[in-house]
């Protein structure tokens, strides 16, 4: 079973890199693809935020969600809906990392408020 995945090809690019001879393995051009459609239909626009803070903020986010979703081979709904369904291993261990993550990020974002 597999979905519509951003993080599912550079997972299976590492993937591919650590297990070479495996020939089932194929590489897209995943979110370069979305880049083109966007710039071929003139739909593509920059968005920024408010300040230097924020903009660091989701710099690192976005850097330990990609991390996170390549080095579990898939994203949350691939591992929380699709893998927990169909009761592999490895789907609830990351669904675990991913609920204590969110915790921790939670606490954190609290303990900056007070």
């Amino acid at each position: 079973m597999e979905s519509l995945s951003f993080v599912a090809p550079y997972a299976y690019a590492l993937d591919l890199l650590m297990m070479w001879s495996d020939k089932s393995k194929i590489v897209t051009i995943g979110i370069a693809g979305s880049a083109a459609h966007a710039l071929a239909t003139r739909s593509f626009r920059w968005e920024g935020f408010s300040s230097a803070e924020e903009t660091a903020n989701h710099l690192v986010d976005g850097l330990l969600m990609g991390v996170g979703g390549i080095t579990a081979l898939g994203c949350t709904v691939g591992h929380g809906i699709s893998g927990v369904s169909t009761l592999a291993l490895g789907s609830f261990i990351t669904l675990a990392a991913i609920i204590a993550g969110g915790v921790a990020a939670l606490r954190y974002q609290l303990w900056r408020l007070g």
